[in-house]
Protein backbone atom coordinates (compact mmCIF):
# COMPACT_ATOMS: atom_id res chain seq x y z
CA UNK A 1 0.00 0.00 0.00
CA UNK A 2 1.43 3.06 -1.18
CA UNK A 3 2.17 6.37 1.41
CA UNK A 4 -0.84 8.32 -0.35
CA UNK A 5 -3.55 5.30 0.11
CA UNK A 6 -2.41 5.16 3.85
CA UNK A 7 -3.09 8.53 4.37
CA UNK A 8 -6.44 8.51 3.23
CA UNK A 9 -7.29 5.60 5.44
CA UNK A 10 -5.94 7.19 8.29
CA UNK A 11 -7.71 10.56 7.87
CA UNK A 12 -11.13 8.43 7.37
CA UNK A 13 -10.51 6.84 10.47
CA UNK A 14 -9.59 10.43 12.21
CA UNK A 15 -12.21 12.36 11.01
CA UNK A 16 -14.68 9.83 11.52
CA UNK A 17 -15.50 10.25 7.56
CA UNK A 18 -18.93 8.53 7.00
CA UNK A 19 -18.51 7.60 3.34
CA UNK A 20 -16.06 8.12 0.22
CA UNK A 21 -17.91 9.17 -3.50
CA UNK A 22 -15.59 7.86 -5.99
CA UNK A 23 -15.59 10.24 -8.89
CA UNK A 24 -15.53 9.77 -12.53
CA UNK A 25 -16.78 11.22 -15.51
CA UNK A 26 -17.98 10.01 -19.11
CA UNK A 27 -17.19 10.71 -22.46
CA UNK A 28 -19.14 14.01 -22.48
CA UNK A 29 -17.70 15.31 -19.68
CA UNK A 30 -20.67 14.58 -17.10
CA UNK A 31 -20.07 13.70 -13.90
CA UNK A 32 -20.13 10.12 -12.17
CA UNK A 33 -20.29 9.16 -8.76
CA UNK A 34 -20.53 6.28 -6.39
CA UNK A 35 -20.58 5.90 -2.55
CA UNK A 36 -18.07 3.39 -0.69
CA UNK A 37 -18.31 2.81 3.00
CA UNK A 38 -14.86 3.46 5.14
CA UNK A 39 -14.75 -0.73 5.74
CA UNK A 40 -14.87 -1.22 1.72
CA UNK A 41 -11.96 1.52 0.71
CA UNK A 42 -8.83 -0.75 1.61
CA UNK A 43 -10.36 -3.21 -0.77
CA UNK A 44 -11.10 -0.12 -3.80
CA UNK A 45 -7.43 0.69 -3.80
CA UNK A 46 -6.22 -2.88 -4.11
CA UNK A 47 -8.81 -4.42 -6.19
CA UNK A 48 -11.12 -1.49 -7.31
CA UNK A 49 -14.79 -1.66 -7.31
CA UNK A 50 -16.56 -3.36 -10.28
CA UNK A 51 -19.21 -1.29 -12.33
CA UNK A 52 -21.17 -2.10 -15.53
CA UNK A 53 -19.62 0.55 -18.25
CA UNK A 54 -22.17 -0.23 -20.65
CA UNK A 55 -24.39 1.89 -18.65
CA UNK A 56 -22.20 5.18 -18.82
CA UNK A 57 -21.87 7.15 -21.98
CA UNK A 58 -19.63 5.97 -24.21
CA UNK A 59 -17.28 3.82 -22.02
CA UNK A 60 -18.24 0.45 -23.58
CA UNK A 61 -20.39 -1.94 -25.53
CA UNK A 62 -22.52 -4.67 -23.82
CA UNK A 63 -20.48 -7.44 -24.31
CA UNK A 64 -17.43 -6.25 -22.71
CA UNK A 65 -19.17 -4.15 -19.94
CA UNK A 66 -17.45 -5.02 -16.76
CA UNK A 67 -15.09 -2.10 -15.82
CA UNK A 68 -12.90 -1.23 -12.58
CA UNK A 69 -12.95 1.74 -10.45
CA UNK A 70 -9.03 2.07 -9.20
CA UNK A 71 -9.55 5.61 -6.70
CA UNK A 72 -6.53 8.16 -7.12
CA UNK A 73 -5.52 8.52 -3.71
CA UNK A 74 -3.93 11.35 -4.42
CA UNK A 75 -7.14 13.46 -5.21
CA UNK A 76 -8.67 13.03 -1.69
CA UNK A 77 -10.58 15.25 -0.39
CA UNK A 78 -13.28 16.53 1.90
CA UNK A 79 -16.78 18.19 0.67
CA UNK A 80 -17.43 20.88 2.55
CA UNK A 81 -21.24 21.36 2.02
CA UNK A 82 -21.68 17.79 3.42
CA UNK A 83 -20.93 19.45 6.90
CA UNK A 84 -18.30 18.62 9.55
CA UNK A 85 -20.45 15.83 11.43
CA UNK A 86 -19.64 12.29 9.89
CA UNK A 87 -18.13 13.88 6.66
CA UNK A 88 -18.13 13.01 3.49
CA UNK A 89 -14.82 12.16 1.55
CA UNK A 90 -14.09 11.76 -2.60
CA UNK A 91 -11.86 11.03 -4.94
CA UNK A 92 -11.40 10.84 -9.05
CA UNK A 93 -10.88 7.59 -10.10
CA UNK A 94 -8.97 5.77 -13.15
CA UNK A 95 -11.12 3.28 -14.84
CA UNK A 96 -9.86 -0.35 -15.07
CA UNK A 97 -10.86 -3.22 -17.64
CA UNK A 98 -11.21 -6.62 -15.71
CA UNK A 99 -7.39 -7.48 -16.53
CA UNK A 100 -5.91 -3.91 -14.94
CA UNK A 101 -5.30 -2.35 -17.96
CA UNK A 102 -6.73 1.15 -18.17
CA UNK A 103 -9.67 1.95 -20.07
CA UNK A 104 -9.04 3.15 -23.60
CA UNK A 105 -12.75 5.29 -23.18
CA UNK A 106 -11.77 6.57 -19.27
CA UNK A 107 -11.47 10.47 -20.69
CA UNK A 108 -8.60 10.66 -18.12
CA UNK A 109 -6.84 7.83 -19.45
CA UNK A 110 -6.87 10.04 -22.80
CA UNK A 111 -5.43 13.33 -20.92
CA UNK A 112 -2.81 11.05 -19.19
CA UNK A 113 -1.87 9.41 -22.50
CA UNK A 114 -1.15 12.53 -24.01
CA UNK A 115 0.82 14.01 -21.06
CA UNK A 116 2.88 11.28 -21.52
CA UNK A 117 3.50 11.31 -24.93
CA UNK A 118 4.40 15.08 -24.02
CA UNK A 119 6.94 13.85 -21.07
CA UNK A 120 8.70 11.78 -23.71
CA UNK A 121 9.88 14.72 -24.89
CA UNK A 122 10.41 16.33 -22.27
CA UNK A 123 7.51 18.40 -21.82
CA UNK A 124 5.07 19.29 -18.91
CA UNK A 125 1.59 20.88 -19.51
CA UNK A 126 0.67 23.41 -17.08
CA UNK A 127 -3.04 25.27 -17.71
CA UNK A 128 -4.68 27.81 -16.08
CA UNK A 129 -8.55 28.32 -16.56
CA UNK A 130 -11.15 31.26 -16.33
CA UNK A 131 -13.89 29.52 -15.89
CA UNK A 132 -17.35 31.84 -17.02
CA UNK A 133 -20.95 30.64 -15.91
CA UNK A 134 -24.50 32.43 -15.06
CA UNK A 135 -26.32 32.59 -11.90
CA UNK A 136 -30.25 32.55 -12.57
CA UNK A 137 -33.14 32.95 -10.39
CA UNK A 138 -35.83 29.67 -9.64
CA UNK A 139 -39.33 31.21 -9.91
CA UNK A 140 -39.37 29.94 -13.54
CA UNK A 141 -38.01 26.19 -13.24
CA UNK A 142 -39.83 23.25 -12.43
CA UNK A 143 -39.24 22.11 -8.75
CA UNK A 144 -39.28 18.63 -9.27
CA UNK A 145 -37.64 18.56 -12.40
CA UNK A 146 -35.75 21.52 -12.86
CA UNK A 147 -36.50 21.78 -16.40
CA UNK A 148 -37.53 25.62 -17.38
CA UNK A 149 -40.83 27.05 -17.67
CA UNK A 150 -41.14 29.50 -20.36
CA UNK A 151 -38.54 30.35 -22.75
CA UNK A 152 -36.11 32.76 -20.99
CA UNK A 153 -34.22 32.13 -17.80
CA UNK A 154 -34.25 35.21 -15.66
CA UNK A 155 -30.46 36.74 -14.25
CA UNK A 156 -30.29 36.80 -10.49
CA UNK A 157 -29.50 40.82 -11.42
CA UNK A 158 -28.67 43.25 -14.08
CA UNK A 159 -24.73 44.14 -13.51
CA UNK A 160 -22.01 43.87 -16.04
CA UNK A 161 -18.04 43.46 -16.62
CA UNK A 162 -16.62 44.38 -13.05
CA UNK A 163 -19.95 45.97 -11.52
CA UNK A 164 -19.48 46.17 -8.05
CA UNK A 165 -23.06 45.30 -6.47
CA UNK A 166 -23.89 46.25 -2.83
CA UNK A 167 -25.26 43.26 -1.38
CA UNK A 168 -25.89 41.73 -4.70
CA UNK A 169 -26.48 37.60 -4.88
CA UNK A 170 -23.62 37.57 -7.47
CA UNK A 171 -20.99 39.16 -4.58
CA UNK A 172 -22.56 36.41 -1.67
CA UNK A 173 -22.16 33.97 -4.09
CA UNK A 174 -18.81 34.27 -5.33
CA UNK A 175 -17.59 34.46 -1.55
CA UNK A 176 -19.09 31.40 -0.64
CA UNK A 177 -17.61 29.85 -3.90
CA UNK A 178 -14.42 30.82 -3.50
CA UNK A 179 -14.36 29.63 0.36
CA UNK A 180 -15.49 26.24 -0.39
CA UNK A 181 -13.18 25.64 -3.52
CA UNK A 182 -10.00 26.92 -1.44
CA UNK A 183 -11.64 23.84 1.34
CA UNK A 184 -10.91 21.66 -0.82
CA UNK A 185 -7.38 22.70 -1.94
CA UNK A 186 -8.12 24.41 -5.00
CA UNK A 187 -6.50 27.47 -5.22
CA UNK A 188 -8.53 30.65 -7.11
CA UNK A 189 -7.08 33.58 -8.80
CA UNK A 190 -9.63 35.87 -9.76
CA UNK A 191 -13.47 36.25 -8.78
CA UNK A 192 -15.66 39.25 -10.94
CA UNK A 193 -18.76 40.15 -12.40
CA UNK A 194 -18.41 39.60 -16.11
CA UNK A 195 -20.38 40.67 -18.52
CA UNK A 196 -23.92 39.49 -18.86
CA UNK A 197 -26.50 40.03 -16.59
CA UNK A 198 -26.32 37.27 -13.63
CA UNK A 199 -22.77 36.37 -15.41
CA UNK A 200 -19.35 35.51 -13.24
CA UNK A 201 -16.28 34.62 -13.49
CA UNK A 202 -13.68 32.80 -11.15
CA UNK A 203 -10.15 31.69 -12.28
CA UNK A 204 -8.40 28.92 -10.84
CA UNK A 205 -4.35 28.92 -10.28
CA UNK A 206 -2.13 27.23 -12.71
CA UNK A 207 -1.76 23.31 -12.37
CA UNK A 208 -0.75 20.48 -14.72
CA UNK A 209 -3.16 19.73 -16.87
CA UNK A 210 -4.54 16.72 -15.23
CA UNK A 211 -4.56 17.96 -11.58
CA UNK A 212 -7.19 21.26 -13.41
CA UNK A 213 -8.84 18.78 -15.26
CA UNK A 214 -9.85 17.30 -12.20
CA UNK A 215 -10.43 20.35 -10.24
CA UNK A 216 -12.82 22.46 -13.34
CA UNK A 217 -14.66 18.94 -12.18
CA UNK A 218 -14.73 20.01 -8.35
CA UNK A 219 -15.29 23.44 -9.64
CA UNK A 220 -18.19 22.75 -11.68
CA UNK A 221 -20.00 20.59 -8.61
CA UNK A 222 -19.38 23.54 -5.84
CA UNK A 223 -20.59 25.66 -8.13
CA UNK A 224 -24.14 23.87 -8.50
CA UNK A 225 -23.85 23.20 -4.42
CA UNK A 226 -23.71 26.55 -3.56
CA UNK A 227 -26.27 27.84 -6.05
CA UNK A 228 -28.66 25.17 -4.36
CA UNK A 229 -27.76 26.77 -0.78
CA UNK A 230 -28.18 30.15 -2.10
CA UNK A 231 -31.48 29.60 -4.03
CA UNK A 232 -30.47 30.37 -7.34
CA UNK A 233 -29.56 27.94 -10.31
CA UNK A 234 -26.33 27.86 -11.71
CA UNK A 235 -25.40 27.15 -15.37
CA UNK A 236 -22.65 26.79 -17.89
CA UNK A 237 -24.38 26.43 -20.69
CA UNK A 238 -22.52 28.14 -23.82
CA UNK A 239 -24.89 30.55 -25.00
CA UNK A 240 -28.14 30.70 -22.94
CA UNK A 241 -29.28 33.87 -23.80
CA UNK A 242 -29.75 35.77 -26.87
CA UNK A 243 -28.59 39.49 -26.55
CA UNK A 244 -25.47 38.42 -23.99
CA UNK A 245 -22.39 37.03 -23.83
CA UNK A 246 -21.77 33.24 -23.60
CA UNK A 247 -19.92 31.21 -21.24
CA UNK A 248 -16.54 29.82 -22.40
CA UNK A 249 -13.61 28.54 -20.79
CA UNK A 250 -10.45 30.89 -21.86
CA UNK A 251 -7.22 28.68 -20.99
CA UNK A 252 -3.91 29.79 -20.77
CA UNK A 253 -1.27 26.79 -21.63
CA UNK A 254 2.58 26.62 -21.10
CA UNK A 255 5.43 24.06 -21.92
CA UNK A 256 7.93 22.87 -19.05
CA UNK A 257 10.79 21.53 -19.56
CA UNK A 258 11.84 20.69 -16.07
CA UNK A 259 11.97 23.73 -14.42
CA UNK A 260 12.48 25.99 -17.88
CA UNK A 261 8.91 27.61 -19.80
CA UNK A 262 9.54 26.49 -22.88
CA UNK A 263 7.63 29.23 -24.40
CA UNK A 264 10.03 31.92 -23.18
CA UNK A 265 12.96 33.34 -24.80
CA UNK A 266 14.17 36.71 -23.56
CA UNK A 267 14.77 39.51 -26.43
CA UNK A 268 12.56 36.95 -29.07
CA UNK A 269 9.15 39.07 -30.05
CA UNK A 270 6.75 38.89 -27.26
CA UNK A 271 9.53 37.14 -25.74
CA UNK A 272 8.05 33.62 -27.31
CA UNK A 273 10.20 31.01 -28.11
CA UNK A 274 10.56 29.09 -31.21
CA UNK A 275 8.74 26.17 -29.35
CA UNK A 276 5.90 28.53 -28.39
CA UNK A 277 5.84 29.87 -31.85
CA UNK A 278 5.67 26.30 -33.17
CA UNK A 279 3.15 25.54 -30.07
CA UNK A 280 0.56 28.10 -31.56
CA UNK A 281 1.03 26.56 -35.43
CA UNK A 282 0.01 23.60 -34.42
CA UNK A 283 -2.79 24.76 -32.33
CA UNK A 284 -4.09 27.22 -35.47
CA UNK A 285 -3.84 23.94 -37.90
CA UNK A 286 -5.58 21.90 -35.94
CA UNK A 287 -8.05 24.30 -34.17
CA UNK A 288 -11.30 23.12 -36.52
CA UNK A 289 -10.58 19.18 -36.27
CA UNK A 290 -11.04 19.76 -32.33
CA UNK A 291 -13.77 21.97 -32.13
CA UNK A 292 -16.04 19.39 -32.25
CA UNK A 293 -14.65 18.46 -28.47
CA UNK A 294 -13.62 22.04 -27.00
CA UNK A 295 -17.46 22.99 -28.35
CA UNK A 296 -19.54 20.04 -28.06
CA UNK A 297 -23.47 21.39 -28.25
CA UNK A 298 -25.48 22.60 -30.75
CA UNK A 299 -25.81 25.73 -28.99
CA UNK A 300 -22.07 26.35 -28.43
CA UNK A 301 -22.05 27.63 -32.18
CA UNK A 302 -24.45 30.42 -31.35
CA UNK A 303 -21.79 31.31 -28.39
CA UNK A 304 -19.13 31.37 -31.11
CA UNK A 305 -21.12 33.25 -33.97
CA UNK A 306 -22.50 35.86 -32.08
CA UNK A 307 -20.00 38.16 -31.26
CA UNK A 308 -19.49 39.37 -27.66
CA UNK A 309 -15.40 38.31 -27.84
CA UNK A 310 -15.54 35.07 -28.62
CA UNK A 311 -13.69 33.48 -31.56
CA UNK A 312 -15.31 32.86 -34.69
CA UNK A 313 -11.61 32.85 -36.80
CA UNK A 314 -8.23 30.80 -36.85
CA UNK A 315 -5.94 33.82 -36.11
CA UNK A 316 -3.34 34.75 -33.46
CA UNK A 317 -2.67 37.79 -31.75
CA UNK A 318 -1.11 39.88 -28.98
CA UNK A 319 -3.30 42.21 -27.28
CA UNK A 320 -6.49 41.11 -30.04
CA UNK A 321 -9.30 39.46 -28.41
CA UNK A 322 -10.70 38.91 -31.26
CA UNK A 323 -8.11 36.37 -31.99
CA UNK A 324 -8.56 32.37 -31.59
CA UNK A 325 -5.12 32.45 -30.02
CA UNK A 326 -4.05 35.18 -28.00
CA UNK A 327 -0.25 35.99 -26.34
CA UNK A 328 -0.96 37.86 -23.26
CA UNK A 329 1.41 40.91 -22.39
CA UNK A 330 4.73 39.25 -20.90
CA UNK A 331 4.84 39.67 -16.78
CA UNK A 332 8.95 41.47 -16.64
CA UNK A 333 11.29 39.35 -14.35
CA UNK A 334 9.24 36.37 -14.35
CA UNK A 335 9.43 34.01 -16.89
CA UNK A 336 7.39 31.22 -15.59
CA UNK A 337 4.73 33.76 -16.94
CA UNK A 338 5.29 33.23 -20.82
CA UNK A 339 2.03 31.74 -22.18
CA UNK A 340 -0.72 31.27 -24.33
CA UNK A 341 -4.19 31.85 -24.38
CA UNK A 342 -7.02 29.46 -26.16
CA UNK A 343 -10.01 31.33 -26.23
CA UNK A 344 -12.31 28.85 -27.76
CA UNK A 345 -13.33 26.32 -25.10
CA UNK A 346 -16.78 26.41 -23.35
CA UNK A 347 -17.04 26.49 -20.16
CA UNK A 348 -19.30 23.29 -20.07
CA UNK A 349 -16.63 20.90 -22.16
CA UNK A 350 -14.48 17.89 -20.97
CA UNK A 351 -11.72 19.10 -19.65
CA UNK A 352 -10.03 15.81 -19.87
CA UNK A 353 -10.66 15.62 -24.09
CA UNK A 354 -10.10 19.27 -24.68
CA UNK A 355 -6.83 19.39 -23.07
CA UNK A 356 -5.67 16.54 -24.53
CA UNK A 357 -6.12 17.29 -27.54
CA UNK A 358 -4.46 21.11 -27.50
CA UNK A 359 -2.16 19.74 -25.85
CA UNK A 360 -1.60 16.98 -29.40
CA UNK A 361 -2.07 20.17 -31.64
CA UNK A 362 0.58 21.91 -29.71
CA UNK A 363 2.98 19.14 -29.96
CA UNK A 364 2.04 18.24 -33.95
CA UNK A 365 3.45 21.68 -34.35
CA UNK A 366 6.81 21.18 -32.54
CA UNK A 367 7.14 18.05 -34.23
CA UNK A 368 6.28 18.55 -37.47
CA UNK A 369 8.06 22.73 -37.31
CA UNK A 370 5.42 24.12 -38.40
CA UNK A 371 5.49 28.16 -39.70
CA UNK A 372 3.31 30.28 -37.67
CA UNK A 373 0.84 32.38 -39.93
CA UNK A 374 1.31 36.18 -39.85
CA UNK A 375 -0.19 37.94 -36.56
CA UNK A 376 -3.46 39.18 -37.17
CA UNK A 377 -2.80 43.19 -35.63
CA UNK A 378 -7.00 44.25 -36.95
CA UNK A 379 -10.30 43.40 -35.31
CA UNK A 380 -11.23 39.98 -36.99
CA UNK A 381 -14.69 40.43 -36.69
CA UNK A 382 -14.19 44.08 -38.70
CA UNK A 383 -12.37 42.72 -41.47
CA UNK A 384 -14.72 41.32 -44.98
CA UNK A 385 -14.58 38.16 -45.93
CA UNK A 386 -11.96 39.35 -48.73
CA UNK A 387 -9.62 40.38 -46.34
CA UNK A 388 -9.75 37.56 -44.15
CA UNK A 389 -8.70 35.60 -47.44
CA UNK A 390 -6.23 37.54 -48.49
CA UNK A 391 -4.86 37.14 -45.04
CA UNK A 392 -5.08 33.73 -45.05
CA UNK A 393 -7.51 33.93 -41.92
CA UNK A 394 -10.02 30.66 -41.83
CA UNK A 395 -13.08 30.52 -39.69
CA UNK A 396 -13.87 28.03 -37.40
CA UNK A 397 -16.83 25.41 -37.85
CA UNK A 398 -20.19 27.31 -38.14
CA UNK A 399 -22.48 24.30 -36.34
CA UNK A 400 -22.00 20.82 -34.57
CA UNK A 401 -22.77 19.24 -38.13
CA UNK A 402 -20.23 21.21 -39.90
CA UNK A 403 -17.35 20.87 -36.73
CA UNK A 404 -18.23 16.35 -36.67
CA UNK A 405 -17.66 16.45 -40.60
CA UNK A 406 -13.91 17.87 -39.92
CA UNK A 407 -13.41 16.00 -37.07
CA UNK A 408 -14.04 12.75 -38.35
CA UNK A 409 -11.33 13.47 -41.26
CA UNK A 410 -8.61 14.16 -38.40
CA UNK A 411 -6.22 11.69 -38.02
CA UNK A 412 -5.20 13.76 -35.12
CA UNK A 413 -8.17 13.80 -33.35
CA UNK A 414 -9.01 10.12 -34.16
CA UNK A 415 -5.18 9.23 -32.93
CA UNK A 416 -5.55 11.66 -29.42
CA UNK A 417 -8.93 10.36 -28.36
CA UNK A 418 -8.56 6.43 -29.48
CA UNK A 419 -11.05 4.73 -31.24
CA UNK A 420 -13.32 4.03 -29.19
CA UNK A 421 -13.99 7.67 -27.68
CA UNK A 422 -13.47 8.74 -31.21
CA UNK A 423 -16.31 6.79 -32.68
CA UNK A 424 -18.78 7.19 -29.88
CA UNK A 425 -18.30 10.72 -29.59
CA UNK A 426 -19.07 11.54 -33.28
CA UNK A 427 -22.29 8.75 -33.00
CA UNK A 428 -23.70 10.61 -30.00
CA UNK A 429 -23.08 14.08 -31.23
CA UNK A 430 -24.63 13.28 -34.66
CA UNK A 431 -27.84 12.18 -32.77
CA UNK A 432 -27.95 15.52 -31.08
CA UNK A 433 -27.74 17.22 -33.97
CA UNK A 434 -30.58 15.19 -35.77
CA UNK A 435 -32.47 15.51 -32.48
CA UNK A 436 -31.90 19.36 -32.80
CA UNK A 437 -32.80 19.33 -36.32
CA UNK A 438 -35.38 18.37 -36.10
CA UNK A 439 -37.10 20.70 -33.87
CA UNK A 440 -39.27 23.60 -34.97
CA UNK A 441 -38.47 26.66 -32.98
CA UNK A 442 -40.07 29.58 -32.07
CA UNK A 443 -38.31 31.49 -33.96
CA UNK A 444 -39.49 29.37 -37.33
CA UNK A 445 -43.25 29.71 -36.27
CA UNK A 446 -42.78 33.48 -35.14
CA UNK A 447 -41.64 34.17 -38.72
CA UNK A 448 -43.20 31.76 -41.34
CA UNK A 449 -46.20 30.82 -39.31
CA UNK A 450 -48.95 33.66 -40.75
CA UNK A 451 -47.04 34.60 -43.30
CA UNK A 452 -47.29 31.54 -45.94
Amino acid sequence: MSRQEEFVLRTVEDREVRFIRLWFTDVLGGLKSVAVVPAELEGAFSEGIGFDGSAVEGLSRVYEADMVLKPDPSTFSLLPWRGEKEPTGRMFCDIHVPGGEPAQADPRNVLKRTLAKAAEKGFSFYVHPEIEFYLFQTSNLDPVSGILEGTTPIPVDTAGYFDHVNGGTANDFRRSAVTMLEAMGLSVEFSHHEAGPGQNEIDLRYADALTMADNIMTFRSVIKEVAISQGVYASFMPKPLNDHPGSGMHTHVSLFEGENNAFFEPGAMYQLSKTGRQFIAGVLTHAAEITAVTNQHVNSYKRLWTGHEAPSYISWGHRNRSALVRVPQYNSGKSSSARIEYRALDSSANPYLSYALLLAAGLKGIEEDYELPEEAEDNVWQLSDTERRAMGIQALPTSLSHALEIMEQSDLVAETLGEEVFDFFLRNKRQEWNDYRAQVTPFELSKHFTSM
